[in-house]
């Protein structure tokens, strides 16, 4: 059986030999041709075939016109205008306005603060008094002197001992501050302290009991204001505009 067995593998060998080098052709066994004359056979429509260059680029779209810069259209619009004030009584409402204040005035002089306002064409939604509640306060208070001259020699006096001074207000001149402070007792400790420094003849007073003062405000203070308010400072007292704290 092995016998037979590698016989029949010979003969299948054998015979693929042959078919596979077309041999057996004549007989009509042989694998298809795979010569240039098959291969042209097996072509679909050859004739058809155009050879040519790359294909053209299609142009390119032309671009859309591009917009006017952002900046250039809105500096051609112009600023917005503000609206017109309403006579004395518009608001001031620049913007980049300073807050200032000055005071505390008492009742009397807000009164006359009122008067000088309306004289001066300030409009009267740039101000206001505000009340505030003015506690007693004691002074430590040299004066009053016969003259000025007198006064300059206390200065110069005072200076030579490093001894700090003020003006002591209107109702007190001429005269000469050396601390103001809100009770009796603190003043009088002050007082005990300037006499180790030499200072003798000075004495606590009462400068202001408690009573109710006021505030001149004026939240948004702009240049078109400064001619009122320099009409203004007369009736101020000296008290200087300062900012808001």
């Amino acid at each position: 059986m092995l016998r037979a067995a590698v016989l029949v593998l010979l003969l299948a060998n054998a015979g693929y030999y042959a078919w596979a080098h077309g041999l057996l052709r004549s007989w009509g066994l042989a694998p298809a041709e795979q010569a240039e004359p098959r291969r042209l056979d097996q072509q679909i429509q050859p004739d058809s075939l155009r050879i040519g260059g790359p294909a053209a680029r299609s142009p390119a779209p032309a671009a859309a016109p591009t917009a006017p810069a952002a900046s250039a259209s809105v500096s051609a619009i112009p600023p917005a205008s503000a609206p017109a004030g309403n006579g004395p009584s518009a608001p001031v409402a620049a913007a980049g306005g300073t807050c200032l204040q000055a005071g505390p005035f008492d009742a009397r002089q807000a009164d006359a603060l009122r008067a000088a306002a309306a004289s001066a064409g300030l409009p009267d939604a740039a101000w206001r008094l505000e009340a505030v509640s003015a506690t007693a306060r004691w002074m430590v208070y040299m004066g009053r002197f016969a003259d000025e001259d007198a006064l300059d020699k206390k200065r110069a006096e005072l200076r030579a001992r490093k001894v700090a001074y003020d003006r002591p207000g209107a109702a007190l001149e001429p005269g000469l501050s050396l601390g103001r402070f809100s009770t009796e007792e603190a003043a009088e400790r002050a007082l005990a302290a300037l006499g180790t420094q030499g200072v003798r003849t000075a004495r606590v007073v009462q400068e202001r009991g408690d009573a109710t003062g006021y505030v001149l405000r004026l939240p948004q203070a702009t240049d078109p204001l400064r001619p009122p308010l320099d009409a203004l400072r007369p009736a101020l007292g000296g008290k200087p505009l300062r900012s808001c704290g």
